[in-house]
């Protein structure tokens, strides 16, 4: 007879209130989580030497495994459109994108953080919000412009850039874990890539 353990298997939690109240109930005060600490951390400053760089290619696949090694499970990179302004340009400064690139992480999520509000539920924003933070002033210290953007959108910029698809409410599905994945924000970047998708 194969033993069994009490908390093996996907719904080892669902008769515990604590657990129920860790994923879905929201914290009291979002100065005390994790997630408003690191979204409200100053970017760091731009090195003023650029770093010297091998190809496209080659630094797309540096900033991959930098972006895995910081805890990224889906990484792709996607072309931005030329012809429409950065959201990030100041008023008035619309011709072209100052940014050409955007790299997207995402992370599985056992819960989604739209509807689980809990610090529990928001662990997939957290862990995303530590791999952009991290990943963007790396970039910074090689001399190129990477800011972490909050767009609407992300999940079809991580569709175009090839890591799934979206399903009817506009989410990312992907191959690995179907709809239990969160995309970061977006990191917009100068940086030479290649893109992906």
């Amino acid at each position: 007879m194969a033993l069994k353990f009490p908390w093996s298997g996907k719904n080892s939690h669902k008769d515990d209130p604590f657990w129920e109240f860790f994923v879905n109930t929201p914290p009291a005060d979002l100065t005390n989580t994790v997630t408003e600490l690191i979204r409200n951390a100053p970017a760091g400053n731009i090195f003023p030497n650029k770093a010297e760089l091998h190809t496209p290619e080659i630094t797309s696949s540096h900033v991959k495994g930098m972006a895995q090694y910081f805890g990224t499970e889906l990484i792709s990179i996607a072309k931005l459109d030329d012809l429409s302004p950065s959201p990030l340009a100041p008023p008035g400064k619309g011709e072209g994108n100052e940014f050409p690139f955007a790299i997207l992480c995402a992370v599985h999520a056992d819960y989604d953080p739209r509807a689980a509000k809990g610090i529990g539920g928001q662990m997939p924003v957290q862990n995303g919000l530590f791999i952009t933070f991290v990943l963007s002033s790396w970039i910074r210290e090689l001399g190129f412009r990477a800011t972490v953007v909050r767009d609407a959108n992300v999940d079809a910029l991580a569709a175009k850039a090839g890591l799934g698809t979206l399903n009817g409410n506009g989410r990312l599905v992907s191959r690995e874990f179907g709809a239990e994945v969160y995309v970061a924000d977006a990191i917009y970047t100068d940086l030479p890539l290649a893109a992906d998708g």
